[in-house]
């Protein structure tokens, strides 16, 4: 049974940081790329990063470069994303999607598989 469970997601006053992390399993988690997208109630689902199957290439959303950075451990079967000098309009529900095709990684409609999100809430 494949499974994405996102976790560390939170309330962070504006400038602060946090750490999602993402558990993959029932899948070969080393074939696929991954990736973090994020979505605001009532808005589509926004690409946010992804990083190649062994880690060797990450691309970026030109808002948070810089700010965010995606990681992976293929032996814990884990993908993170470190966020840093968040903003309100960070503010959204976090997902970990997993997709066969590096140029396929930022179209929703190419994910093999998605996680439930975690909430992201930025304010003071």
């Amino acid at each position: 049974q494949v499974q994405l469970v996102e976790s560390g997601g939170g309330l962070v006053q504006p400038g602060g940081s946090l750490r999602l992390s993402c558990a993959a399993s029932g899948f070969i988690f080393r074939t696929y790329h991954m990736s973090w997208f994020r979505q605001v109630s009532g808005k589509e689902r926004e690409w946010v990063a992804s990083i190649e199957n062994y880690g060797i290439g990450t691309s970026h959303v030109d808002s948070v470069k810089g700010r965010f950075f995606i990681s992976r451990d293929n032996v814990k079967n884990m993908v993170y994303l470190q966020m840093n000098s968040l903003k309100p309009e960070d503010t959204a529900v976090y997902y970990c999607g997993a997709v066969k095709t590096w140029s396929d990684r930022r179209t929703l409609e190419n994910y093999d598989y998605w996680g439930l999100g975690t909430q992201v809430t930025v304010s003071s």
